[in-house]
């Protein structure tokens, strides 16, 4: 598969998520696993553990599952709590990394990039993100996939912030740092995958919608 090059914003994404702002934001995010799931029921209704089960509870527990920009393990534990038994993740932020080491156990948790993902063709049966396809703009978006495509030997699961168009998401004040598309038509489209399953919930107090999706090569 031909190497594409990260463009210019996406270096400069790199340089803030390694910085006190991606400490931040790390830090925004450690709470309980209790409190996370109470997050997403005030959000979108529904535990995240729900959601999740809706799409991957018949798959096999045994399965090896890479995530993609993990931060601190959240969604780590959770699937560990359900049951996945062989689970690794990888995270730019070294920060991050140690914060996810100390709150995980039994899950392999690197430091990595998704540009360039440090492990072999093929490795993982399944290979997700969740929120941080949304980092990435659109020009950059091809080496990402590229990547977790080709990592993966099965499945590629996702659940991102969605819009029918790529449309830039001002972030905290912050320009070139979010967006937001149909992020399971992108992969389609590029790899001619196929559709498991496809879901988007709306956010309960604001006007905005998530999707989750699995894909199947």
């Amino acid at each position: 598969m031909q190497r594409i090059l990260p463009g210019k914003v996406n270096i400069f994404q790199v340089t803030n998520w390694a910085s006190d702002m991606g400490k931040e934001y790390t830090d925004r995010n450690c709470m309980p696993i209790e409190d996370w799931e109470q997050m997403y029921v005030d959000k979108f209704g529904l535990t995240r553990t729900e959601m999740n089960l809706c799409f991957i509870g018949d798959l096999n527990r045994d399965i090896k599952v890479l995530e993609v920009g993990c931060n601190i393990g959240n969604q780590l534990l959770l699937l560990q709590k359900i049951g996945f038994a062989n689970l690794y993740g990888i995270e730019l932020q070294s920060y991050a990394v140690e914060v996810a080491k100390q709150r995980t156990e039994g899950i392999n948790i690197i430091q990595g990039n998704a540009f360039d993902i440090p492990f072999k063709d093929g490795f993982f049966d399944l290979v997700y993100t969740s929120g941080v396809l949304i980092h990435f703009m659109e020009v950059d978006l091809p080496l990402v996939m590229n990547e977790i495509y080709r990592c993966s030997r099965k499945y590629i699961w996702g659940f991102e912030y969605y819009n029918e168009e790529f449309k830039e998401i001002i972030w905290r004040g912050v320009a070139n740092m979010m967006w937001k598309a149909d992020y399971a038509r992108m992969y389609i489209e590029r790899f001619g995958l196929k559709l498991i399953k496809k879901k988007r919930w709306d956010y309960l107090n604001e006007p905005n919608t998530d999707s989750m999706f699995l894909l199947e090569k």
